[in-house]
């Protein structure tokens, strides 16, 4: 493998969802070990958020959110399709159930993705430079073409295309999340062309399903990054996406550091769910900020950056 210049964007995600995910996300930006930002902002402490990123110059974009929570556009708050008969989005699962009955209103989801957009530039004073769907809803059917079109009209540039390279060989990942990550991995394939057509860019390669909470290690995190860039190498280029630059290669690592969400506060609206009060955000947080990490960073030519810097 010669010696590519890697360009490693180390998203942390979920920014805005409590102060402790706000703060454990903070400690890794300033241990040097996450390099951009995904904001909530419907989450319970996005403003907090917004704030903490101006205050540390911390790269942020928009982790637009359909599923979890309530939505920030006032008119969809009260009498909508995107929610569920208590008040709040249908959840990961419940989304995409009723996506693939028809029963939402895509003119609901582009209200509300605007919505998102404009209220991003109210906490942050600037457009988002990023813009990805937390819990990949950005990738399914229809919403794929709704999404695209908003990151066309606001000009956002780069997005996330959740395909990991070697996601199938990954047994340590329990069947039922295996078919939901197959499932993300599917309608990402599905997305190339229209995210193509709208002239919206993503790094080479993506990370972070395989390395997700306790399957977090910095033997993980290296072995996810070589196999990656020995498949990128090898393997010739998709024509979807122009080939970088020769020698260097762009990579997003997806990760969700923080300190554990303590119930009642957080959230989206409803309360922090299990993977928010779980050990997990904690274990992402002490495994990234490790110097055996950084130092392999150091001898693989690996340089962190944020989205602008690609």
């Amino acid at each position: 493998l010669r010696m590519l210049q890697v360009k490693l964007v180390v998203t942390g995600d979920d920014f805005g969802y409590c102060p402790r995910r706000n703060q454990g996300i903070v400690d890794c930006f300033l241990a040097g070990a996450v390099s951009n930002v995904s904001l909530l902002v419907n989450g319970s402490a996005a403003a907090e958020a917004a704030k903490l990123a101006r205050r540390y110059n911390i790269p942020i974009g928009l982790h637009a959110n359909l599923s979890e929570g309530s939505p920030v556009c006032e008119l969809l708050k009260t009498n909508s399709s995107l929610l569920n008969q208590d008040g709040f989005f249908h959840g990961k699962m419940g989304f995409r159930t009723a996506l693939s009955k028809g029963l939402l209103n895509m003119s609901e989801v582009r209200q509300e993705l605007k919505a998102q957009v404009e209220l991003f530039r109210e906490l942050t004073g600037h457009l988002p430079p990023h813009m990805d769907g937390h819990q990949h809803v950005h990738v399914l059917p229809e919403v794929r073409h709704v999404f695209a079109e908003v990151l066309k009209e606001y000009g956002i540039k780069y997005t996330r295309v959740p395909i990991e390279p070697g996601l199938h060989k990954c047994d340590w990942i329990p069947p039922s999340l295996m078919d939901f990550y197959l499932g993300v991995e599917e309608d990402s394939f599905n997305t190339v062309d229209v995210f193509t057509r709208h002239g919206i860019r993503w790094p080479d390669i993506y990370i972070g399903l395989s390395t997700m909470g306790k399957n977090m290690s910095v033997a993980a995190i290296w072995s996810a990054i070589d196999a990656a860039i020995a498949e990128f190498t090898s393997k010739a280029h998709s024509p979807a996406q122009p080939r970088p630059p020769s020698g260097t290669v762009a990579i997003e690592l997806m990760v969700h550091p923080g300190y554990p969400s303590v119930p009642p506060v957080g959230g989206c609206g409803e309360g922090p769910d299990d993977f928010s009060q779980s050990w997990e955000r904690l274990h992402e947080l002490q495994t990234l900020i490790k110097p055996e990490l950084q130092s392999h960073y150091k001898t693989r030519n690996i340089q962190l950056c944020s989205f602008k810097d690609l």
